[in-house]
């Protein structure tokens, strides 16, 4: 069977989607339980755009092994060269160089012209075959751009080396049937692409990356990019899990094959969403919690016969059969470290020390730590490695009828100690005004989210915010079994997202 590769770019594009800025740690954990999913390669990152970025690329190029490990590049040679100083430590590097094609972003974005851009594409792709051993092309907006003045610009990316070819559909414009019939007649066009990988980047505007994916699949794309939950910009790109999986069922119909582990799909569903600060909806297909409940009881007598009466797959498939896993107060830090890795997180050091104190703290409190408290609490430490301002302690003050009080104790890396106290309307406002006096940082809330970790009265419980600071948004995710704990522990997060100045370029991409 023909195989299709699985490029992931969770954490480049879908780390541009609004609100998420991920650390180095957090980038390094995401590619860890990548290439324990087994994607063949992964887009670490864009060098260029921050010190962080570039960090981030370079230790994923350098600690984790199996993908190729691809960074980001515009057409220009700084990129280029920064790219390959990131991706070089990889055993299997690629340089992944981009240009807008179409008549929109020529003019109005490149602020170029045709000839120009054909020049252009010629030099970044052999400049970028010159130092990397594999080199993947993308004309952003391909799917707008004329077919005529396409071909020109893959035959020359082709002759000057390329050896992926990438046709995006950047804002998600084309429809299936559209889309297998242009990459049908540019292959037409440009023969020579037989020789190389052609590869889809869809976004999902319309609802339909996956669909386009799935097209492009049908008429010889030999490598898919998807992201993990389907996160990115705008309304976000193919759903790892949903092309993987639907190649997987539907063997009989595509006729190819994926090398992902499909077991490992769960875990890093759930990984990514814990560390993103992004929810899965329940209804999403393979990773909502209820792609596999059966309400009618129609559907729940079918399946208790035989589930392939109503299940294409099962839950076992994508590895939700590792779900269960109970550590209480007595188990040790080696028991915690194992139970943690099946669950697609690699703790050291100092990240898994402060993993394990709260262990124990919840563990004191709670019977039994389930799978989902352990998650939570990886999560939460490891987005918490690099902050600079740590909550220290609160206190609130909260009656009916009357504007609660919180005091806050705020420690910064460099800067020492800071106290401050406000009021406000309830006590997770009181906090976060504290919070601001205390760090001299103001935020806008723009977004509260709680909910319980597990059931019951003990359950932790999990705040997810997003907080405006200079008319951008950060996220921020906090874990405690206070509810106001864990809104404080978010807030503070944000800041230190915001602080850190983690925030990839406003460049388009593909």
């Amino acid at each position: 069977m023909r195989r299709v590769e699985i490029f992931d770019t969770t954490l480049r594009d879908g780390e541009q989607s609004p609100g998420i800025s991920l650390s180095v740690e957090e980038k390094v954990e995401i590619a860890y339980q990548l290439a324990r999913l087994k994607v063949d390669v992964i887009e670490a990152g864009f060098p260029i755009t921050s010190e962080g970025d570039f960090e981030s690329v370079s230790r994923i190029a350098a600690e984790v092994d199996g993908p190729t490990i691809t960074g980001l590049a515009r057409v220009h040679e700084a990129d280029i060269v920064r790219a390959w100083e990131a991706v070089q430590w990889s055993r299997r590097p690629r340089i992944h160089t981009f240009v807008g094609t179409s008549d929109l972003h020529i003019e109005h974005q490149m602020q170029s012209d045709q000839e120009d851009i054909l020049q252009r594409t010629g030099e970044a792709v052999r400049h970028a075959k010159s130092l990397a051993p594999e080199v993947e092309f993308s004309p952003m907006d391909a799917t707008r751009t004329e077919i005529g003045y396409l071909a020109e610009v893959v035959r020359i990316a082709v002759e000057a080396g390329a050896d992926v070819v990438n046709i995006a559909d950047t804002v998600g414009y084309t429809t299936p049937v559209e889309f297998a019939a242009f990459l049908r007649e540019l292959q037409e066009r440009v023969p020579e692409l037989t020789e190389r990988t052609l590869s889809v980047h869809c976004h999902d505007d319309l609802g339909l990356a996956v669909a386009n994916s799935l097209a492009g699949v049908v008429v010889g794309a030999g490598q898919i990019e998807v992201a993990v939950n389907g996160i990115g910009e705008r309304a976000g790109n193919a759903s790892l899990e949903e092309v993987v999986m639907a190649l997987a069922t539907r063997g009989d119909h595509y006729g190819v094959e994926v090398g992902t582990e499909t077991r490992q799909i769960s875990n890093t569903s759930r990984l990514v969403s814990n560390i993103t600060g992004y929810e899965i909806p329940p209804n999403k297909a393979i990773v909502g919690r209820n792609a596999f409940a059966h309400e009618s009881g129609i559907h729940q007598d079918g399946v208790l016969k035989d589930r392939r009466t109503f299940e294409i797959m099962t839950p076992e498939d994508i590895g939700l059969e590792g779900n269960n896993i109970f550590l209480g107060k007595h188990s040790g830090r080696h028991a915690l470290k194992d139970a943690l890795e099946e669950l697609g997180y690699s703790l050291d050091g100092e990240v898994l020390k402060r993993a394990f104190v709260r262990f124990k703290e919840i563990a004191d409190h709670k019977k039994s730590v389930t799978a989902a408290d352990l998650e939570a609490i990886a999560a939460d430490e490891v987005g918490s490695f690099e902050g600079k301002f740590v909550l220290g302690s609160f206190r609130v003050v909260a009656a009916t009828g009357r504007q609660s009080r919180a005091a806050v104790t705020i420690s910064h890396a460099e800067r020492g100690t800071f106290e401050a106290e406000a009021e406000g309307e309830g006590p997770v406002d009181s906090v976060f005004r504290a919070i601001d006096a205390a760090t001299s940082i103001k935020g806008r809330l723009t977004d509260f989210r709680t909910d319980a970790v597990t059931g019951g009265k003990d359950a932790l419980g999990e705040v997810r915010v997003t907080v405006e600071f200079e008319d951008r948004e950060y996220s921020g995710r906090g874990l405690s079994q206070d509810v106001v704990e864990a809104a404080a522990r978010a807030y503070v997060r944000a800041v230190n997202v915001y602080t850190a100045g983690r925030v990839g370029a406003a460049w388009a991409t593909p």
